[in-house]
């Protein structure tokens, strides 16, 4: 039985104004915890997480994986959505991860993700941990304050990124200002959907007004949903399951700080597995 992963953290998004702070340290964060619970650890970072370079990334661990092997994802960076192409989503948009080059190549969508988990073998067992949020508006955020330490939503609004006429528009043809949030907003929630043995832990809820934030704890920076998580893991009884990590995270989130509540999805069997055994 193998354990891999893939360990994924960007703070750098090149002409968007929307640069965050903790996701790299996630990334290190989970690939040293995961080394030392036996998995094989890939990581991308910063300029090496390119949308082409996500794609490889996971579709070779995707083809590594083997019945009764563990798998791993783990995604630190922004979240958006965009207007859906395909007439697949209800409520026309897609979810998506932003790569380092969102700017030029675009965002990873919901549809890109589930086409390439749809290969992995169906006796492979996956874990899904999203540290960002699909959740806020249209029209362009203000860039980041590089000296500023308060928290920050990781959040991409399309208006940040998107060319002002792939933008959705205003009954009168001008740009919207914001839509209606995707009810279901994870990039990654396809994935489970199709593949009911898995699980997904996200740092915050589905639809409108959810957020996970980029952080700092003592001077570092970190997203709050990846700091818990991995101050709770380090805690946990040998025998502890995935439902017992969920509610140990929930002891801390959501707080006064950061007012986001962790989800884990998937069918109540799975939840009842032993963590990252």
């Amino acid at each position: 039985m193998a354990r891999l992963a893939l360990c994924i953290g960007i703070n750098n998004y090149p002409g968007t104004g929307m640069d965050l702070k903790g996701c790299v340290n996630d990334a290190r964060d989970w690939a040293a915890a995961l080394t030392a619970r036996g998995y094989t650890v890939r990581s991308l970072i910063d300029a090496r997480a390119t949308k082409a370079a996500m794609v490889a990334g996971l579709r070779r661990i995707i083809k590594a994986a083997k019945r009764g092997d563990h798998l791993v994802i783990t995604f630190s960076g922004h979240g958006t959505y965009q207007p859906d192409t395909n007439d697949d989503e209800a409520d026309g948009l897609d979810e998506a991860l932003c790569p380092y080059d969102l700017k030029t190549k675009g965002a990873l969508t919901d549809d890109e993700i589930r086409a390439l988990f749809l290969k992995l073998d169906p006796g492979a067992r996956l874990l899904l941990l999203s540290d960002s949020c699909h959740s806020g508006t249209v029209t362009r955020a203000a860039p980041a304050d590089a000296d500023a330490d308060g928290p920050r939503p990781r959040f991409m609004p399309m208006g940040n990124w998107l060319p002002q006429a792939a933008l959705p528009r205003r009954r009168g043809g001008g740009v919207a200002a914001t839509v209606v949030a995707p009810t279901t907003g994870s990039a990654f929630r396809g994935v489970v959907a199709s593949r009911p043995g898995d699980l997904l832990m996200s740092g915050c809820r589905e639809g409108p007004n959810n957020y996970s934030y980029d952080a700092s704890f003592r001077s570092r920076p970190n997203g709050a949903f990846t700091y818990y998580a991995l101050k709770t893991l380090h805690t946990l009884p040998p025998a502890a399951t995935y439902a017992d990590w969920h509610r140990r995270i929930g002891e801390h989130l959501p707080s006064a700080s950061f007012p986001q509540s962790p989800q884990l999805v998937g069918v109540a069997a799975m939840k009842k597995h032993k963590v990252l055994a």
